[in-house]
């Protein structure tokens, strides 16, 4: 089995395409998961490029979502760790990244940025690792 952490926009596009995850591979994020995918398909609902109706699908399909969600102690700490280390302003790109350094063999992120930003932190792994056997 292969464990992936993900952040949140891989997690929208596994929700927008309803893409199936390959047999074997098990996802993990923090507990914040659920609620920044709602704030990011409300705001793309309010902005128009989304119906109402296409946003609450998708926020039905990660309700549904086979990930494994964790907020421990420890991962708090080292997402701390990591966003102070980073010198970053706030803990929430962290907090994924936490995650999948304990948790996870790769962490997968559409952000290109954020994956240059933690090269070294934690393995990096393409998104179509996911539909990988």
């Amino acid at each position: 089995m292969t464990r992936f952490g993900i952040d949140v926009l891989t997690a929208l596009r596994l929700i927008e395409d309803d893409l199936p995850i390959a047999e074997g591979h098990q996802l993990v994020a923090p507990n914040v998961l659920r609620s920044h995918v709602l704030s990011h398909l409300y705001r793309a609902a309010r902005r128009g490029e989304l119906s109402h109706d296409a946003a609450r699908v998708q926020l039905d399909r990660v309700s549904s979502m086979r990930v494994r969600l964790l907020g421990d102690r420890v991962s708090r700490a080292v997402a701390w760790k990591i966003a102070e280390e980073l010198d970053w302003a706030d803990t929430t790109a962290a907090e994924y990244v936490a995650v999948a350094k304990l948790q996870a063999d790769a962490f997968i992120t559409l952000d290109a940025e954020l994956a240059r930003r933690v090269e070294g932190v934690v393995a990096i792994a393409p998104f179509e690792a996911l539909r990988a056997s």
